[in-house]
């Protein structure tokens, strides 16, 4: 059959030259006829057509191809925009995706990184008002906060809150040897065996058996208390021995009264229970005196028309005795017939032989007598004066005479 089939194709062949007509590109698609449906049925339909239907035949098979061969590109076009739509799509969920994990592993990261505080502590001076343990607790929390692990940053950290003598000491330190603080223990003991005062946890412990509460309140006596405590940290006081302590050196009261019927166990506990039992004195004393106090009179202004500002009239009279001043001993508070100062006496101890005064007659009353005796009767004045009282040149002569009669008398 193959035999027949290479025949058929070479007299197929050899006819081209009976079809000039066709132009090679009718050949081409004639032979891609032939390849689809034989080429004995296609020299068999072109032997059945004249040339016109031959051509027409030709052009409708090529454009038959033209349009499988658009479809075929559009059907490619379409599924690859679908491709490229889906590869987008897988793109943007992968890359979704990626963030997504990357956020939870920074956040994760973040949730285990710790978070730092930044905390300012006092400078240490190296000075006796300083206290030392005291620093050394401000010192620790600031780097607990900063969560600095390493040594010589925690070093380097605690040189910086440094000031005064201490500073220059440290420095030094550094300048003669580099490495003198290896870590923050020993710089810790080296500062503690230079400022510290010698023997100040014996002189704490004294202090603290000794203590007593004398005028203060318990506030400021219990954090003596507390203080001298925190000065004793390599053989602290025992718990018991403090509640003693505490309750030894309070004042004698309501409040020491009520603290020795109570057994405590810490000094915390005994130092709450005395604040409280003291406010609660405090409190009944204050409310048992007015909450408001008098105010002074004033008689030279206004008197106020509130009822809780009136007062009765021995009030008054009392307020205005206070004002007053003695007349004896020039003090305020009485009165001179109420002084118990003794009496002024008079320099001038003899008898005046003036006739006393009448009511109304003052000192220009007996100067304008005087007056009218030694210059006469006011010339004003008509008729006669008085006969019975002679003045002026009469009662001269009258007292001339008087005179002359006494003498005698007088001489033997």
């Amino acid at each position: 059959m193959n035999m027949l089939d290479d025949e058929d194709d070479q007299s197929f062949h050899a006819t081209r030259d009976g079809y000039s007509h066709l132009s090679d590109v009718e050949w081409d698609a004639v032979e891609r006829i032939g390849s689809t449906m034989g080429i004995h049925a296609v020299s068999v339909m072109l032997e059945a057509l004249n040339r016109d239907a031959q051509h027409a035949t030709i052009a409708k098979f090529i454009q038959n191809e033209l349009d499988a061969e658009r479809e075929q590109v559009a059907f490619l076009h379409q599924q690859g925009s679908q491709q490229s739509e889906l590869l987008r799509e897988q793109g943007v969920q992968q890359f979704e995706l990626l963030r997504q994990q990357q956020a939870a592993a920074g956040g994760s990261m973040h949730s285990r990184r710790p978070e730092t505080l930044k905390i300012d502590i006092s400078k240490y001076r190296g000075v006796e008002e300083d206290f030392l343990l005291r620093w050394f607790v401000e010192l620790d929390d600031a780097i607990r906060a900063r969560r600095t692990d390493d040594g010589e940053m925690q070093v380097a950290f605690a040189q910086s809150n440094l000031a005064g003598r201490a500073k220059t000491w440290s420095l030094g330190l550094m300048l003669h040897d580099p490495y003198a603080f290896g870590s923050l223990a020993v710089f810790k003991s080296r500062l503690r065996q230079t400022f510290e005062p010698p023997g100040a946890e014996f002189r704490a412990r004294t202090e603290l058996l000794k203590l007593k509460q004398g005028k203060r309140d318990v506030h400021a006596y219990a954090q003596h208390i507390r203080h001298l405590t925190s000065c004793i940290s390599s053989n602290p006081v025992d718990e018991h021995t403090l509640v003693s302590v505490f309750m030894q050196g309070l004042a004698d009261g309501p409040v020491k009264t009520h603290r020795f019927r109570l057994e405590l166990d810490s000094l915390e506990q005994a130092i709450s229970i005395a604040k409280q039992e003291d406010f609660s004195r405090r409190q009944a004393r204050a409310s048992s005196t007015s909450y408001r106090t008098q105010r002074r009179y004033d008689r030279g202004g206004p008197e106020p028309m509130e009822l809780c500002y009136v007062e009765s009239e021995k009030a008054r009279s009392t307020d205005y005795k206070k004002l007053q001043k003695c007349n004896r001993c020039q003090k305020t508070g009485h009165y001179a017939y109420e002084c118990s100062a003794p009496r002024p006496v008079s320099r001038n101890t003899g008898r005046s032989d003036r006739p006393p005064m009448k009511k109304g007659q003052g000192r220009g009353y007996a100067v304008g007598a005087k007056t009218q005796q030694r210059d006469g009767p006011s010339k004003k004045r008509t008729g006669s004066v008085g006969a019975e009282h002679p003045t002026g040149p009469a009662m001269s002569k009258e007292f001339v005479g008087l005179l002359m009669k006494v003498a005698p008398n007088t001489q033997t």
